[in-house]
């Protein structure tokens, strides 16, 4: 854990007690602060009974206050904020996050990245860094690497730690992905922290100044949190804006929001810029062509790794996930190539085109985290064709639309939950084949009996729902959990009948 004494002797509250909320709780308690905390569901509460003071928020000491901890979870400006932070805005209280806290307490530490990490106006001025004494040239500092985007962040987010992991440092990832951040080792030699943050973590963590700072792509999503499109893209942008000269920005260009952003912060100065593309060059940057990963932050380009070689990486998104892992890596690493042969035993992440089994010629992938249509196209776009499509639950503004230009790959759609209906109608029009299938489990059998029929040799099953999972399901990770049980009990059943 690491402490959090910036607050020592003053009054604090927590709203939310969550993992992150909790983890904040405890470590600015062990860190001296005054904790008061409150969760609106049972749950919550019940998870800091007896270790936090638990009191309502209409009884919170309010001319005491020295912050709000907020969980990314409750709303901070829309739809409408949540009655507490109204409350500290009256009262001028500061509202922030778990990882605004970790910035702060690792900063009063002195370890954190008060000096910038590259020198000024390079992409990559020392190759040779080395893990021992942080090798960093910033003697106590420990450099931040922090990771955004719409999609493929939890995956270059794992991708940069292991990365990093197999050549030598301790790489510590967290913060929107795994541990909250502030459970996160604290700093050695060698340590380099790698931090996925969400836009609503963003919003509320305004000291964030990473070594290197990565946007993979923007599009639509979590409009209604932000007020809309231009609010969300202020959201994303915000991990570049305390960037000076020295640091590093390696920003995605092939989706327009991305573009302008990379083209904004080249022409605002500061950072260093790297842009990264999948199907084209870029120059001073990080491309794939056919699958082959080159470095050209520098002349001429150099071939890295061929991805396709990679199996916890199919398809074009996770080659831009690559990409922004390589480009943030890269000034880590003395050999270029050790970058590009660390690749090979990444282990990808669940319920992200994960694998889970095969049953006779078909094989099924658990996609749970594809939970908007953007997601899902990605899924779908690893595959050539001969798809069977589960798909459904709380749908995202636009729903399946977007997808039609996939819809050719798709042998049969499975529809469960609360989008079904409407699903339907978006596929009907376009001819494509379906069923409302109701829930997972039936979806599942009916997927495979349709499959073993398919005329191709590898029928693929894909769960990759584009929508929310909460009308089913605890969260993403429980339906991805529940379907690959289904998966193995169905092949144990298969099994059992060929064996009698």
């Amino acid at each position: 854990m690491i402490l959090v004494p910036i607050f020592a002797g003053q009054d604090v509250a927590v709203l939310g007690l969550a993992r992150s909320g909790l983890s904040a709780a405890r470590a600015l308690q062990a860190g001296g602060a005054n904790v008061i905390a409150w969760d609106d569901q049972e749950k919550g509460r019940a998870a800091a009974e007896g270790e936090i003071e638990l009191v309502e928020p209409a009884l919170w000491p309010w001319h005491s206050l020295k912050a709000i901890v907020l969980s990314p979870g409750i709303p901070l400006t829309h739809p409408k904020p949540h009655p507490a932070v109204v409350e500290a805005q009256r009262h001028g209280v500061e509202v922030i996050g778990d990882i605004e806290l970790f910035c702060r307490a690792l900063k009063a530490s002195g370890h954190f990245n008060g000096a910038s990490f590259f020198a000024q106006g390079t992409v990559n001025p020392n190759p040779g860094l080395r893990p021992t004494g942080n090798g960093n040239g910033l003697k106590g500092k420990v450099p931040l690497i922090c990771i955004t985007g719409t999609n493929g962040k939890s995956t270059t987010t794992a991708l940069i730690g292991h990365l990093l992991a197999k050549n030598g440092w301790d790489a510590q990832v967290g913060g929107n992905i795994g541990k909250p951040v502030l459970e996160l080792g604290v700093p050695r030699d060698g340590t380099v922290y790698v931090l996925e943050i969400s836009s609503y973590q963003l919003d509320l963590t305004p000291s964030l100044k990473p070594n290197v700072a990565v946007l993979l792509n923007i599009t639509p999503d979590h409009l209604d949190r932000h007020g809309g499109m231009d609010g969300y893209v202020a959201a994303k942008r915000r991990i570049f804006a305390r960037q000076g000269a020295g640091d590093l920005a390696v920003i995605g260009v092939d989706t327009p929001k991305a573009a302008d952003t990379c083209t904004y912060v080249t022409a605002r100065g500061g950072p260093a810029v790297a842009p990264l593309s999948v199907g084209r060059v870029v120059g001073r940057g990080v491309y794939v062509l056919d699958g082959m990963l080159y470095d050209g932050l520098y002349s001429p380009p150099a071939e890295i790794v061929d991805l396709k070689t990679v199996t916890a990486l199919p398809g074009a998104h996770n080659w831009e996930n690559a990409a922004a892992a390589y480009a943030a890596v890269r000034g880590f690493v003395r050999d270029p190539k050790a970058i590009g042969r660390a690749f090979a035993s990444f282990p990808g992440l669940p319920h992200r085109i994960e694998a889970v089994g095969r049953i006779g010629k078909t094989r099924f992938f658990n996609d749970s985290k594809g939970t908007n249509a953007d997601a899902a196209a990605k899924a779908l776009d690893a595959f050539p064709g001969d798809i069977h499509w589960i798909a459904g639950g709380v749908a995202k503004a636009g729903g399946i639309e977007s997808l039609k230009s996939w819809f050719p790959r798709i042998a049969r759609a499975y529809l469960i939950g609360e989008a079904a209906e409407a699903f339907a109608r978006t596929l009907a029009e376009a001819g494509v084949s379906y069923e409302i299938s109701g829930n997972l489990a039936a979806a599942t059998r009916s997927a495979l009996d349709h499959a073993s029929l398919a005329a191709g040799d590898e029928p693929v099953v894909v769960l990759s729902p584009a929508c929310a999972s909460f009308d089913q399901f605890r969260d993403y990770e429980d339906r991805g959990d529940q379907f690959s049980t289904i998966v193995r009990n169905m092949a144990r059943a298969e099994g059992a009948a060929a064996a009698a």
